[in-house]
């Protein structure tokens, strides 16, 4: 099952469930923790629902999910990550990548798949790494 996750004008978290016609499991909070721990929570809660009423409990209850995050999000749950220095590596304008960040500019598809390839690129490379 895949997982939103994206921040709230207010700065909090939300957290909920994608294409799923069974059910809709939602998660908030003042971090990605706190709204991915109500998330968990909310699962939880249907399954236990589900096992009271005799019901089988689907399998997207079962499986472990598949997190999305918004670019927001992403950076503020990697916050280790320099935005600016991200940008340069990826060949995008460090101000830019600043305002995708803070949601105040529209992404296009194409940046977005970028950011991603990037990322992607990213997970290779420290899968592979050894430190000595």
């Amino acid at each position: 099952m895949i997982v939103a996750i994206e921040k709230q004008n207010d700065g909090t978290y939300i957290a909920y469930n994608m294409g799923c016609d069974k059910f809709t499991a939602i998660g908030s909070g003042a971090t990605i923790t706190e709204a991915k721990e109500d998330y968990f929570n909310s699962i939880e809660e249907m399954k236990e629902t589900y096992m009271e009423h005799g019901d089988e409990v689907p399998a997207e209850l079962i499986e472990a999910p598949t997190f999305k995050f918004d670019l927001s999000s992403f950076f503020d749950y990697y916050s280790f990550i320099n935005v600016t220095a991200f940008a340069k590596m990826i060949g995008i304008n460090g101000s830019l990548m600043r305002q995708y960040k803070k949601g105040d500019t529209y992404i296009s598809n194409s940046q977005l798949e970028k950011i991603q390839a990037f990322v992607n690129r990213m997970g290779t490379d420290f899968q592979s790494l050894r430190l000595i």
